[in-house]
């Protein structure tokens, strides 16, 4: 190859979004960083008074924290979690939160788990546009082989955005989550590195 065909291909990896140049954790309207305990405990604690939001992906009983306690939340550290505050691309406004849990590097399997707590983002494709971040992040710097998640039976929004993100339905546990008096199934989820690098660009 010489220097000008390589010059070329360079620049065409590049506007393909592949390789190098392509920023992995900014996707088309979320991205994904670090949180500022500073600046954000104050907005994770006022979306752990939703107590709806708690319930979607959480089945201990809704407790609202202080800004205290979601300080001291958001400085722990847990060499096993790769925890990602999502913002918006418009106003880098902070809307939710997305993390990725390794418990064996030998298995390479990840567990994923995301909430957004701003509702004004709810079911208009963020949480989806997270969720493909960290897949990509998963499989394309961690190198892992699958990721799973799991989802109450009660939220088919979120199963809904989780297929679109690649995921497909695995098995579920019966009658797991008892809510205002009803049983709800426990569903679980996985995606392959295979399935994730044959998908439709």
């Amino acid at each position: 190859m010489t220097n000008d065909q390589y010059q070329t291909a360079s620049v065409e990896i590049h506007q393909q979004g592949d390789g190098m140049g392509c920023n992995l954790l900014t996707g088309k309207l979320v991205r994904l960083t670090a949180f500022n305990p500073e600046t954000d405990a104050a907005i994770v604690a006022r979306w752990s008074r939703d107590t709806e939001y708690h319930r979607l992906g959480d089945n201990d009983p809704a407790y609202p924290r202080s800004t205290k306690m979601a300080r001291e939340w958001l400085e722990r550290d847990n060499d096993h979690v790769f925890g990602f505050a999502v913002r918006t691309l418009g106003d880098d406004r902070l809307i939710g939160d997305i993390g990725l849990w390794i418990e064996n590097w030998a298995q390479a399997e990840g567990w994923v788990g995301i909430g957004l707590g701003e509702r004004d983002y709810w079911g208009n494709g963020y949480g989806t546009d997270a969720m493909r971040l960290m897949l990509h992040f998963a499989f394309d710097e961690l190198n892992l082989w699958r990721v799973t998640l799991g989802v109450y039976a009660y939220n088919p929004r979120a199963i809904r955005s989780y297929e679109k993100a690649g995921f497909r339905c695995e098995g579920l546990v019966r009658s797991d989550c008892r809510r205002d008096g009803q049983r709800w199934d426990s569903v679980f989820m996985g995606i392959l590195r295979e399935e994730w690098l044959g998908r439709e660009p």
